[in-house]
């Protein structure tokens, strides 16, 4: 009995003395992260059984090398398991007669190969370490969950290599309705690391001039949104508003803006068909003075805050 409390009493004081002579040791034994193949830039604790020369943290270069002492070789790590580590550094200290039959225990200390990053439209954009199993769910938790402005699908990027050999990006559309409202685990994508969540925001229409409540309004994409829906968010026509509007839409190809001019009055007493709008397009009613702002002009309404016929425009 009393043999092996001795023996109990000096392994413990041999670990208190080895805790103390590679504070690593403790932090590497205590974080107990989940075993994960290992990638650039790791920290990893690496011991050797009575070599306290070779027990050390080692940080993974870039190009998924380590380097030991007394090892002529640098050792490839990348893609390894921590246990397939174990054997390859046994074998190479035994290959080069530096320890006969050594024991070697590797362990994560920190993952920093395995980074995950949730933009966008999100309470609190973040990124961090996939330590473990990660689902998108549990990403966008990390990131206090989607913003008020959030639109309705949201975009997973990993990194994969072409055909042609060059890194290239597999993006992934999630609709937020069939993840969150629905609960279909299938849109709850397992994330390993090195992913990109992005959550655009919800599109806009811009509504400025002669109404009663300027503003830039949600749209759904997919559903159709017209020149009365639209008037109708902007809780209609001020005073003086002219019967000519006007509608400034993006050209994709060319990234000008374009004007089309709609008749108004004919639409508000059912003369004409009402117009449909897009996303991002800006809906200018003037004053019936004549007098009209330039695009330069509103473009910078829908950015800030300016002074127009209806008066101050806010913008967030």
């Amino acid at each position: 009995m009393k043999s092996t409390l001795a023996i109990v009493v000096l392994l413990l004081t041999a670990a208190s003395a080895m805790a103390q002579t590679h504070p690593a040791a403790a932090d590497a034994a205590s974080s107990n992260l989940p075993a994960q193949r290992i990638g650039p830039n790791d920290l990893i604790w690496i011991a050797v059984y009575d070599s306290p020369e070779l027990t050390r943290t080692v940080r993974v270069g870039a190009d998924g090398m380590i380097r030991l002492p007394m090892l002529k070789q640098r050792i490839q790590v990348e893609k390894l398991l921590p246990a397939e580590l174990e054997t390859v550094l046994a074998d190479a200290l035994a290959a080069e007669e530096i320890l006969v039959d050594p024991v070697v225990t590797v362990t994560i200390a920190e993952y920093h190969s395995r980074p995950i990053s949730v933009l966008g439209a999100v309470r609190n954009p973040i990124t961090f370490q996939a330590a473990g199993p990660v689902t998108l769910l549990d990403a966008l938790t990390r990131a206090g969950g989607l913003g008020p402005e959030a639109g309705p699908e949201i975009l997973v990027s990993r990194a994969q290599t072409g055909e042609d050999g060059e890194p290239a990006a597999l993006v992934q559309r999630i609709p937020v309705k069939g993840l969150i409202d629905a609960a279909d685990p299938d849109m709850n994508l397992k994330l390993g690391g090195g992913e990109e969540i992005r959550v655009p925001e919800v599109g806009r229409i811009y509504v400025v001039g002669t109404v009663k409540k300027p503003g830039a309004f949600p749209v759904q994409t997919g559903s159709e949104t017209t020149v009365l829906q639209m008037l109708a968010l902007a809780e209609g026509l001020a005073p003086f508003a002219s019967k000519e509007a006007y509608i400034y839409r993006q050209d994709p190809s060319t990234g000008s803006k374009n004007e089309i001019q709609i008749a108004l009055g004919k639409i508000l007493s059912r003369k004409s068909a009402d117009v449909p709008l897009q996303p991002s397009d800006i809906l200018y009613i003037p004053d019936n003075s004549r007098r009209r702002l330039t695009v330069g002009v509103i473009e910078k309404i829908t950015g800030f805050g300016v002074s127009t016929a209806s008066g101050l425009l806010i913008w967030r």
